[in-house]
């Protein structure tokens, strides 16, 4: 039976929550996958009945793999019983369990990992270098041609789907990392993301980095120098792309249906209206890498954590996803 592994992220944030709730839900359908958790046997166990989940877990052994959820933790130390939010032993053991289920992956002993989310703060903190999950992946996997997709949809079936061309960067570093190679990479990996997906066709829109595209050169020549050939040289590639057009206009034609994927310049440019369209069922997808990872859209919320109140909303449509890549059926 393919397995799919889970890495519970941050054990002082909602990551364990929304995974438990998440399966108790999945499990009940006419489950064809089995998963592997990575994460702290105690501390699942006692969150899953302060839930009141009727979930079974079971530590992964010789002789278990039947079983359809087990947890299994690399730490040579248990956790402590109680954390502070964003403390070192959480933090580490957070990079573990991604460590640990990437290796995997690699080895071809999961078909699919999900990440849950994890403070990079925290981890910096601990001593670790770090930028974000999506990076530390694809390093781990010897792949410098990824890029970062955003998928969601509202409560009308309405979906957008943003690849990011550049991620996690500080707004004033945007533009100098910006060259052709990195356009069109994120526009081939989108249009192949499209195919993956199963969609009747893979139409891409391309934005701008300035407001209104540049207005021609004069509010900046990123779209003349940079955009504009990344889209053309993708376009001789044979693939169905437009751009660069104003952000402002583009993601309402793109929620409209006229697009099926819009690849942003930056982070928030993208990521702002995805959150405002499907900010509960918003899934994280790695393009690019040799295995297929997805993460829910929201971070460590240790606002709510421990509170029972976390929806698990897109944790569940990152499981879902992670399984119709796999060879299973999921939303497009």
């Amino acid at each position: 039976m393919p397995a799919i592994g889970i890495c519970v992220g941050d054990v002082t944030g909602i990551g364990p929550e929304v995974t438990l709730k998440a399966l108790a839900v999945e499990i009940q359908t006419a489950e064809q996958f089995r998963y592997l958790l990575l994460g702290n046997f105690e501390h699942l166990t006692v969150l899953k009945h302060k839930l009141g989940l009727s979930l079974r877990l079971e530590r992964f052994a010789k002789g278990t793999d039947r079983e359809k959820v087990l947890v299994y933790d690399p730490m040579e130390k248990p956790l402590p019983t109680r954390l502070k939010q964003g403390s070192a032993p959480a933090a580490n053991a957070a990079m573990a369990w991604l460590k640990e289920t990437g290796e995997r992956c690699l080895r071809g002993e999961l078909q699919a990992m999900v990440t849950a989310p994890v403070n990079k703060e925290a981890i910096i903190r601990a001593g670790h270098k770090f930028v974000g999950q999506t990076e530390f992946l694809s390093e781990m996997a010897g792949s410098n041609r990824t890029a970062m997709m955003l998928l969601g949809e509202d409560d009308r079936g309405h979906w957008l789907r943003v690849v990011l061309a550049t991620t996690h960067l500080p707004l004033k570093k945007v533009s100098a990392t910006l060259s052709i190679p990195r356009v069109k990479l994120a526009i081939e990996l989108a249009a192949r993301a499209c195919v993956d997906l199963g969609l009747p066709r893979s139409r891409v829109a391309v934005c701008g980095v300035n407001p209104h595209a540049g207005e021609g050169g004069h509010m900046g020549n990123e779209e003349q120098t940079i955009i504009g050939p990344a889209v053309k040289a993708a376009r001789k590639g044979k693939i169905d792309v437009v751009g660069p057009l104003s952000a402002d206009a583009l993601f309402y034609y793109a929620y409209r249906g006229e697009y099926d994927v819009v690849v942003a310049m930056y982070h928030d440019q993208g990521l702002v209206p995805l959150k405002m369209v499907g900010f509960d069922t918003g899934v994280n997808w790695t393009l690019g890498l040799p295995f297929t990872r997805t993460s829910p859209d929201h971070g460590t919320a240790y606002d709510i954590a421990g509170q029972g109140k976390a929806n698990p909303s897109s944790m569940l449509a990152a499981i879902r996803l992670a399984k119709k890549l796999a060879g299973g059926k999921n939303p497009q």
